[in-house]
């Protein structure tokens, strides 16, 4: 299946470890935050901005699985994650997150 995204915006940042805190704070909670922020702030990442046709839930499925031991054949997650807190891409679960995470990344 062809994705027609369209990339608004992109550029490699590199976080601090407080800002990796803030960005993820919503898992603060979880056992696995720490190693969360450490990886995120671990060095340069790519943020980018996509458009397109239920852009959302058409690039969670391409990362596929949170967990990428559990992740489908051909998802990002499944060729390049390493556990669940080095699943090694990120993608907004709503468009209430997209927007916040836009931004946290792009309108500082």
């Amino acid at each position: 299946k062809k994705n027609n995204f369209k990339i608004l915006k992109n550029k490699k940042v590199r976080i601090s470890k407080e800002e990796a805190s803030e960005f993820y704070k919503a898992h603060q909670t979880k056992p696995f935050y720490n190693d969360l922020c450490n990886y995120l702030s671990s060095g340069p990442i790519v943020v980018m901005i996509l458009k397109g046709e239920s852009a959302v839930s058409e690039s969670r499925r391409i990362m596929g699985a949170t967990d990428p031991s559990k992740s489908e054949e051909g998802t990002l997650r499944k060729m390049y994650g390493i556990s669940i807190e080095k699943n090694s891409v990120h993608g907004s679960d709503s468009l209430e997150s997209a927007k916040t995470e836009i931004d946290f990344f792009f309108n500082k």
